[in-house]
C-alpha cells in the first residue's frame, strides 16, 4: 500500500474584497502582533536553561512554525488571488459573488452566497464556487431548477432571487 497521495486540486482563485480585507488582517495579525509575541516567550523559555525538557520552548517552536507556515501561505495566496469587486454585466444568472435563495419542494428555503475557497462559512452561508452547491448554481437564472445530490439523496431547489 502507497502512501502517495494525488495532490488537491487548487481551489478557484478568485476573493471577494471583503475576503480579501480579512485574509490581509489575519496576515498583518500574525505578523505583528502573534509571532512577536511567541518569539518573545520562546526566548524566555531558552533562557531557563535545559530546552530537551522545557514545554514552553518546545511548545513555543512548535507554534512559531505554524505561524510561519500560515504567513507563507497567506503571503502566496494573496498574490495570485483576483479580486471581484464589480457585480458581472448580467445579474440576473448566478455568477461568482451572487447571494441566492433557494426554495425546496417543501416551501423551505435555504440561502447561499458564492465565494472563493478561502473565505467558506457555512453557518453565514457562504459556499465556494467549486464546492458541488456552488457548481450547481453557476450560470443558472432565476426561477430555474437544480437537483443537489446530498448525504440523504438527490434535492430539488428552485432559485427565488439573486443579488449581488
Amino acid at each position: 500500500m502507497s502512501r502517495y497521495r494525488e495532490p488537491a486540486k487548487p481551489g478557484s482563485a478568485y476573493i471577494t474584497a471583503e475576503g480579501e480585507l480579512c485574509l490581509k488582517k489575519e496576515l498583518q495579525t500574525l505578523w505583528s502582533d502573534e509571532r512577536p509575541r511567541v518569539t518573545q516567550s520562546v526566548s524566555e523559555a531558552a533562557a531557563q536553561g535545559d530546552r530537551s525538557e522545557n514545554a514552553d520552548y518546545l511548545y513555543g517552536k512548535k507554534r512559531l512554525r505554524e505561524i510561519d507556515r500560515r504567513i507563507r501561505y497567506l503571503t502566496k495566496r494573496l498574490e495570485v488571488l483576483t479580486v471581484v469587486r464589480e457585480p458581472p454585466a448580467d445579474t440576473g444568472k448566478v455568477y461568482f459573488g451572487a447571494t441566492v435563495v433557494l426554495q425546496d419542494v417543501n416551501g423551505r428555503s435555504l440561502q447561499f452566497r458564492l465565494v472563493g475557497p478561502d473565505e467558506i462559512d457555512l453557518r453565514s452561508g457562504a459556499v465556494s464556487v467549486d464546492s458541488p452547491v456552488g457548481q450547481a448554481l453557476l450560470g443558472k437564472t432565476g426561477g430555474s431548477d437544480i437537483a443537489i445530490t446530498t448525504p440523504s439523496g438527490k434535492t430539488v431547489y428552485t432559485i427565488r432571487s439573486i443579488r449581488y
